[in-house]
């Protein structure tokens, strides 16, 4: 955030001294500066859901395994399909 907001006053100052190069360079920091906000929110997130499937697994693992069991086959069954060679006449 402290990137973002150093970016727009330098960006500011670019536009007013109407420096390209600054402008540009401030630019790039605002990017950088959202870009690693948005990776924190996501990361976050993550770690809520990981939480939240954990404490289901804990609560019912039998239905835990059961679906883990469904996804390994269709998955298998879709990896299965894409390998075999077209069969013809």
């Amino acid at each position: 955030m402290n990137d973002t907001i150093t970016g727009r006053v330098q960006e500011a100052v670019g536009s007013l001294a109407g420096d390209t190069k600054v402008q540009m360079e401030e630019i790039a920091r605002q990017a950088a500066g959202a870009a690693e906000d948005a990776y924190g929110q996501v990361r976050d997130r993550a770690r809520d859901v990981a939480g939240a499937v954990s404490k289901s697994v804990e609560r019912q693992p039998i239905v835990a395994l059961l679906v883990a069991g469904a996804v390994g086959c269709m998955l298998g069954l879709l990896l299965s399909r894409r390998r075999r060679p077209p069969q013809g006449p």
